[in-house]
C-alpha cells in the first residue's frame, strides 16, 4: 500500500489521517462529557480544558493536511458503483464532517479570543483572533456547542453508513478504507 490514493484503494495518508482524526474527536469529546468528573476550579477541570483546547486545535491543524491529500489524490472507487442519490447524499455528509472538524474548533479559538484568554497549543500560545467581547464569546459559544452537538449524529451516521455499505450493500467502501488491507 502507498501513502497516496489510488483509484482502487486509500493510501497510507488518507487512512492514517481518517482514523487519528476520529481519535481525537472521541477525545475532545470524552474531555468535554466527562470535565464534570471534576470540581470547578479543580486541576483535574482544569486538565480537561487544556486537553479539550490542544485537541480541537490539533483537529484543527490536522484537518487542512487531510484536505490536501483528497485534493492530490484520486478518490478511490466503491464497487458496485452507489446509486447516484447515495453518491450525493455522500458528498454532503463529508462536506458536513468537514465544516464539523473546521467550525468547531475555530469557534473554539474564537470564543477563547473574545474571553481573552491564552490559547495554548503544545507549548506555544497562539495568537488572539479578536479583541476581548464577552457578549461575542457567549454567542460563539452557543454555536460551538451546538455544532458539537450536531456532530454526534453526523459521526453516527457516518458510521452507520460504512456499515450498512459492507453488510448491505455489499461493497468496497469500508474496506478501503480499513488499515492494514490490500
Amino acid at each position: 500500500m502507498t501513502w497516496k490514493n489510488t483509484e482502487t484503494r486509500y493510501g497510507k495518508l488518507s487512512i492514517g489521517l481518517h482514523w487519528l482524526m476520529l481519535l481525537l474527536i472521541a477525545a475532545v469529546y470524552f474531555t468535554m462529557e466527562y470535565r464534570g468528573l471534576f470540581p470547578k476550579g479543580s486541576d483535574g477541570r482544569a486538565l480537561m480544558k487544556q486537553l479539550h483546547f490542544l485537541l480541537g486545535l490539533s483537529i484543527l491543524a490536522l484537518v487542512w493536511l487531510r484536505i490536501l491529500a483528497r485534493l492530490i489524490a484520486p478518490t478511490p472507487r466503491i464497487l458496485p458503483t452507489p446509486h447516484a442519490l447515495q453518491a450525493r447524499l455522500a458528498k454532503l455528509m463529508y462536506l458536513a464532517l468537514y465544516l464539523l472538524m473546521i467550525c468547531t474548533p475555530l469557534l473554539g479559538w474564537l470564543i477563547l479570543s473574545a474571553e481573552d484568554k491564552p490559547i495554548p497549543f503544545f507549548g506555544l500560545e497562539l495568537p488572539a483572533l479578536l479583541a476581548k467581547d464577552h457578549a461575542l464569546a457567549k454567542q460563539f459559544e452557543h454555536w460551538h456547542v451546538r455544532i458539537a452537538e450536531a456532530g454526534y449524529w453526523l459521526i453516527g451516521l457516518h458510521a452507520a453508513a460504512g456499515l450498512f455499505h459492507h453488510h448491505v450493500r455489499r461493497d468496497n467502501a469500508l474496506r478501503i478504507m480499513l488499515p492494514g488491507r490490500e
